[in-house]
């Protein structure tokens, strides 16, 4: 059926209730409204589930969100996983805890156990969860840090991290094979609760041992105890989950001078104090930054809604605040978890730093300066998780810690997401111990750009909606890799790598070797100085992300690095769009 017969099926199938049907006849008269919201389905990829809330087949609604359980519940039964059960949480968007109930009543009625946090928690919590409860699966109601007209629906397996293969093929064929909604199976909550299908969880089954699994990776208990209580921070959960979470554990190990931005406390998925919950964004801070000046705080804390990722602000002694981005604030944690871990119990001989492909190469300085390996993933971090399983079940490497340029990092192997709450945890201890030593953290960060040299890196998206953008991104990919560029900011091009056909081809000689990695739509250009850039569509966002990183010698030199960089890159890309 084309995209108006599927409209008009939804306007008269009882099947779909009345408000739905109502929303439907709103935009009667609207055309492209019609074709964008039935055109297509929404797309269960790799990350799951995510788009703007509405009535639809390519729209997040209750309706979907059962058609796409019942494919994973066909999968979960296919591999006799259904006697472990599925675990699933929610953060504060719209709709999440309804959508969180229909994928728990989808899974009762195929026979799979849900059990359901009794209210909003973190994804990486969900994460934890999974693996804590000997579940197949989880799955997270969240579209993390999108505006608030999107929702979304995270698939986790057995190990505790986002699907990877072959259980994500394997699931996205599932749902792609459930064509008729009168296939979906749903029941009675009352029922499905008497048949012990649907499992309420809370504090005594996950909470506490989640927050005492987080603090085991304290290192030094002892200079928070000193400086616990001089430190002050203010932390902003972005109307978010991390509030109960984030607040507990400093307090519990000892922090004493923790500050909520009040305005943005309370769990909303309006949003409404900030225009975009991404902790990447200074928006995001405006109400932080203000109540820190306020306050005199050492450090500015957000997590966004979900929680696994965490942006910041430090002061330094002049009392001006500095953004760390996402590579700064891992580099500086990866630095200080390896190196303090390093000069209190040692760390393994094959122990090793897990990054992405578009992750600073800062890190890459860091992990040499300890004398442990390197790994990198394709960007995401499940893959970073599986290279966690990798380790467990080969018995080959030592997981010291890993982290990716868009605000996330985990230092242990509890969860298998990145966690928000623990890196909370872990700047701020941080923090401390560096205050026994006179330090900032600006300080710190300020000591490893001596040491190791000034990376600095940078990430440009370009919004591309509906159906047209996703034809523009398309081609603006196709043309890239049609066509090298010799040179970008006038840092000549030495070889591109090429993840959608698994190929390394160096420019000067025209040998190819093989990425190693699995099959991705990403480019990449290692330049000379040090210089990169990488292109890839995003994975959760109708954008183009174009992702590049230079050294210089001093803070001005690469900045100026990266402005011309910045200069480069958007005459390469309108040549190419």
């Amino acid at each position: 059926m084309g995209y108006k017969e599927v409209y008009e099926s939804w306007l008269t199938d009882p099947y779909f209730d009345e408000e739905t049907r109502t929303e439907l006849r709103s935009i009667a008269d609207d055309e492209k409204e019609i074709k964008e919201r039935f055109y297509m389905d929404l797309e269960f990829g790799t990350a799951g589930l995510r788009g703007i809330i509405g009535a639809g087949t390519n729209r997040m609604n209750i309706y979907v969100v059962r058609k796409t359980t019942q494919g994973l519940a066909n999968y979960i039964l296919k591999q006799n996983g259904q006697e472990k059960g599925v675990a699933i949480a929610h953060d504060s968007r719209h709709m999440s805890p309804e959508f969180a109930k229909e994928a728990a009543l989808t899974m009762a009625a195929n026979g799979i156990r849900a059990y359901v946090f009794d209210s909003l928690r973190p994804t990486p919590e969900l994460s934890y969860a999974v693996r804590h409860l000997g579940c197949i699966a989880g799955i997270n109601i969240t579209a993390s840090h999108n505006p608030a007209e999107y929702n979304g629906y995270k698939v986790y397996w057995e190990d505790g991290a986002q699907i990877t293969p072959p259980h994500d093929t394997g699931i996205m064929d599932e749902v792609k094979a459930v064509t008729e909604w009168a296939n979906v199976k749903t029941m009675d909550e009352a029922a499905a609760k008497e048949a012990g299908l649907f499992k309420v969880i809370g504090e005594d089954e996950v909470d506490k041992d989640y927050i005492e699994e987080i603090k085991k990776y304290m290192i030094h208990p002892e200079a928070i105890a000193a400086e616990g209580k001089n430190i002050k921070i203010v932390y902003t959960p972005l109307h978010g989950t991390g509030l109960v979470p984030s607040t507990r554990v400093l307090k519990e190990i000892g922090f004493e001078n923790v500050f909520v931005v009040p305005e943005q406390e309370a769990p909303d998925g309006a949003f409404p104090s900030v225009p975009y919950p991404n902790p990447e964004t200074d928006e995001a801070f405006a109400l932080g930054l203000k109540y820190a000046e306020e306050q005199g705080a050492d450090l500015v804390l957000a997590t966004d809604p979900d929680a696994d990722r965490l942006g910041c602000r430090v002061r330094d002694k002049e009392g001006k605040y500095h953004t760390l981005t996402g590579n700064m604030s891992g580099s500086l944690l990866a630095d200080y978890e390896i190196g303090q871990r390093k000069a209190t119990v040692g760390i393994p001989e094959d122990g090793a730093l897990v990054e992405t492909i578009v992750t600073t190469d800062f890190a890459k300085a860091i992990a040499k300066s300890y004398d442990v390996d390197v790994i990198e993933t394709l960007t995401g971090f499940k893959w970073i998780g599986l290279e966690i399983l990798k380790m467990e079940h080969t018995g080959k490497g030592h997981y010291l810690f890993g982290f990716e340029e868009s605000y996330g990092c985990l230092p242990g192997t509890y969860a298998r997401d990145k966690d928000a709450i623990v890196a909370v945890m872990a700047l701020c201890e941080a923090a401390a111990y560096y205050k026994t030593q006179g330090k900032t953290l600006w300080d710190v960060m300020i000591d490893l750009y001596e040491k190791l040299g000034y990376y600095q890196d940078s990430v440009k998206s370009i919004e591309m909606k509906g159906i047209e953008g996703l034809a523009m991104i398309q081609k603006v990919m196709d043309n890239f890799r049609a066509s090298a560029p010799a040179e970008i900011g006038g840092e000549k091009v030495l070889r591109v790598r090429d993840y959608k056909k698994d190929e390394i081809v160096d420019l000067a000689t025209g040998e190819k070797t093989p990425t190693g990695l699995p099959n991705s739509n990403v480019l990449y250009y290692e330049m000379t100085n040090g210089a990169w850039l990488c292109v890839r569509p995003s994975g959760t966002e109708p954008k183009i992300k174009f992702y590049f990183g230079v050294r210089g010698t001093s803070l001005e030199d690469a900045d100026n690095r990266a402005k011309v960089m910045d200069t480069a890159l958007e005459e390469l890309v309108k040549a190419n769009s």
